[in-house]
């Protein structure tokens, strides 16, 4: 077993592979995502001393905020820690990209580790009335660009995972746990469709995909650069997601609102709050909105066949787990 730090380690996803990784008797340093920066390079160097392998999970995980903040985050926070495992020795990361950077439009065909990185979506207006979820997704693309290049240049070996959505114990930022909320408080319609497919992996199947990453870096299979998509074998359609969130808690779903009506009203709240310069996201947004009607599926079958990674945990269960966290920790 070699000494392996992970930024991000607290986070929703990042608790998940700390967590594993210590059941499975490895090393493993988190240090707390609230005191380790990654735009304080002095302090990344003097976290990784002695570490053989990096995880780099730590992210600006959002659909509201500015351009300069997300890049400075996500971008050059990746490359203080590229720069800060070259000072120090280190010869294998694994950095957490997304599915994001391939593109989340609504997709005819299934996009894989060979389609084109597109990671901006071409929302309506979106020239002169920018929106903040391209933001996350350009600089999450961008940051994998510059990872790449970098491992190139320094001869690093780098395997980027790109997770679909994500969905979990201590997850609030995929839009279940909002749902929930809202279905909650006795709305009687929503967003959705009965017809789109979205693509998710429970929390825990993720860490395994890590842990198969981390065991196939040591055994040398991983040398180079290698991307990989993580998500269950097939996507789901998002009614069945959301009944089955909603059955578990015990709530009746509210009735889907067409698109038609909820796009307008979304483009006029999310430009009054970006000219009113609102801190904290809305609910309603071009983003929102679209990811709730769009089809987004991807092929997962190159972590199949290269690190033997299979998701495990049927959406049953996943959603089940899940639903018992937010309600043991009074979320619900």
């Amino acid at each position: 077993m070699s000494r392996v730090v992970i930024t991000g380690g607290n986070g929703f996803i990042g608790s998940h592979i700390t967590a594993l990784f210590r059941e499975k008797g490895v090393e493993i340093r988190a240090p707390n995502s609230r005191a380790l920066d990654v735009g304080d390079l002095p302090a990344l160097c003097a976290a990784f001393q002695g570490a053989d392998v990096v995880i780099h999970n730590a992210a600006l995980v959002k659909d509201w905020g500015s351009r300069e903040r997300f890049f400075a985050v996500n971008v050059r926070g990746t490359e203080n820690v590229l720069i800060s495992c070259r000072e120090n020795g280190v010869q294998h990361v694994i950095l957490t990209g997304s599915c994001s950077v391939f593109g989340e439009e609504h997709q005819p065909t299934v996009k894989n580790e060979e389609s084109a990185r597109n990671s901006h979506y071409p929302y309506f207006m979106d020239r002169i009335f920018p929106s903040a979820m391209n933001h996350y997704r350009d600089s999450k693309r961008e940051a994998v660009e510059v990872a790449i290049a970098f491992a190139e240049t320094h001869k690093i070996s780098l395997t980027v995972l790109h997770p679909v959505w994500v969905y979990g114990e201590r997850e609030f930022s995929s839009g279940f746990h909002e749902y929930l909320k809202a279905a909650q408080s006795g709305i009687p319609a929503a967003m959705g469709s009965p017809r789109n497919l979205f693509h998710v992996i429970y929390a825990g199947d993720l860490a395994a995909a890590y842990y198969l990453a981390y065991r196939a870096m040591l055994a040398g299979k991983l040398s180079g650069i290698h991307e990989y998509l993580i998500g269950n074998p097939t996507p789901a359609r998002m009614e069945t997601l959301f009944r089955l969130f909603c059955a578990e808690a015990g709530l009746k779903k509210p009735r889907n609102l067409p698109k038609a009506l909820m796009y307008p009203l979304a483009f006029t709240c999310e430009l009054l709050a970006t000219l009113t310069r609102r801190k904290t996201p809305l609910l309603l947004t071009r983003s929102r909105v679209n990811m709730f009607y769009d089809s987004i599926a991807y092929a997962t079958d190159k972590a199949a066949r290269e690190l033997g990674f299979s998701a495990l945990t049927p959406l049953e269960e996943g959603v089940a787990r899940t639903v018992r966290w937010y309600r043991r920790e009074g979320w619900l």
